[in-house]
């Protein structure tokens, strides 16, 4: 049985940060810098972030963007993820923990290496009323959806399957619009209120289109190609992850309602990844490090009384 464990946390840190241990080179360049990051310890995004949830909220947060044509163009000409759908999860969530748990000066440089690849994501889509539209990835229309759909699915994920977040959903949304502006959204939510509004205007106006691409991303985020021990968890919280959706989003989607035992039957894979991984990730493990020594370092240069 040990065994069993043992291959299934390898196949699960391997498919979150590349290597076998869970600690790439970039995770312990976080323990480096001059300060406690944007966020730090008690923060609403490191209590998010920190979660297993985020495993389920990554697979939402995909396929609630693929529902924008313009953001569907980008991923449909320019991303490789059916060739190294690994490497592209990989390079999101490096982003994501880096601005989480990293110094500030780090975090910058990481969305300022996004923002360079947005300005070279550009081309042609026809958007829900059938007119040709160009578009680039860093355009302010793009970047808020694919923020909003992010933050929603971060934050719903966890309020469904984790426990309570430090000043509650309203926190995480204002933390993390600092993310947002650094990939360059000049005015990002600041309350779970206005995040699901937006969302809903977006919807409710007619923005969001479901086609043969949509589709096909759907079909591949479905059953995508993992090691064959991770296959049935990653079934599990792909329906946990439909269970969350929207209704809206999901008819758009052309997925099913799942059983009512989806989200439970998530719960108890999330615990179980938890049960391997342990209760705090390396990034985090990393991130205190740096904070402990800025402490005392901090106290080592007062003077003495």
């Amino acid at each position: 049985m040990a065994t069993v464990r043992d291959r299934w946390r390898s196949h699960l840190l391997q498919t979150l940060s590349g290597t076998d241990d869970g600690s790439p080179q970039w995770v312990r360049n976080l323990a480096g810098g001059d300060d406690a990051g944007f966020f730090g310890p008690g923060s609403a995004a490191w209590a998010v972030h920190g979660g297993m949830a985020t495993m389920v909220a990554g697979i939402r947060a995909l396929l609630v963007q693929a529902l924008h044509p313009g953001a569907m163009a980008g991923v449909h000409d320019w991303s490789r993820y059916r060739e190294d759908p690994l490497g592209r999860l990989t390079g999101t969530i490096r982003w994501l923990i880096t601005v989480t748990f990293g110094d500030r000066a780090t975090a910058e440089r990481s969305s300022a290496q996004v923002r360079g690849l947005h300005r070279r994501v550009q081309g042609e889509y026809v958007d829900a009323f059938g007119a040709p539209r160009p578009y680039r990835a860093s355009d302010p229309e793009l970047i808020e959806w694919v923020h909003l759909a992010f933050t929603d699915s971060f934050l719903t994920c966890h309020e469904i399957w984790e426990s309570e977040i430090p000043g509650g959903p309203d926190a995480y949304v204002r933390e993390w619009a600092t993310a947002g502006e650094l990939i360059g959204l000049s005015d990002p939510p600041l309350t779970a209120h206005e995040l699901r509004g937006r969302l809903r205007a977006i919807a409710d106006a007619g923005v969001l289109k479901t086609d043969a691409r949509v589709l096909d991303v759907v079909r591949f985020i479905r059953t995508p190609p993992l090691a064959k021990g991770m296959i049935a968890p990653y079934r599990v919280m792909f329906a946990g992850a439909v269970a969350s959706l929207d209704p809206l989003h999901r008819r758009m989607l052309g997925l099913p309602r799942p059983g009512f035992l989806a989200v439970p039957a998530t719960g108890a894979v999330l615990r179980t990844a938890r049960s391997l991984l342990g209760e705090r990730s390396t990034s985090e493990d990393a991130a205190q490090a740096r904070i402990a020594r800025l402490r005392d370092a901090s106290a080592g240069s007062q003077p003495a009384a």
